[in-house]
């Protein structure tokens, strides 16, 4: 059984930052892509940064220059650094990682963790 547990979410006012964290637990033989989502309120989910396992990064526009993904291969880690937030990034954000298990490659989401930006 695999387990994406995210931490790092919370209330900032406009301009400030957080760092999200999400960690993959449980038998696991490879992490290829790993990303984060975000979904407000009304709104459909939408991809907002990935990374793949050789360190190639992609990002939605309109966070492009103020958040940065990274990834701890030896932790099975991924972050986001959010800098420069507005209250248009408010949202549930959530990990997801595709991963192998046996041999068998499956998507996993986290459970989700809530950013609120202030104006």
């Amino acid at each position: 059984q695999v387990q994406l547990v995210e931490s790092g979410g919370g209330l900032v006012q406009a301009g400030g930052s957080l760092r999200l964290s999400c960690a993959a637990s449980g038998i696991i033989d490879s992490i290829n892509t790993m990303g984060w989502y975000r979904q407000a309120p009304g709104k459909q989910r939408e991809l907002v940064a990935s990374i793949s396992s050789g360190g190639s990064t992609n990002y939605v526009e309109s966070v492009r220059g103020r958040f940065t993904i990274s990834r701890d291969n030896t932790k099975s880690k991924v972050y986001l650094q959010m800098n420069s937030l507005n209250p248009e990034d408010t949202a549930v954000y959530y990990c997801n990682v595709v991963l192998s298990t046996y041999r068998i490659r499956k998507t996993y989401w986290g459970q989700g963790t809530q950013v609120t930006v202030s104006s």
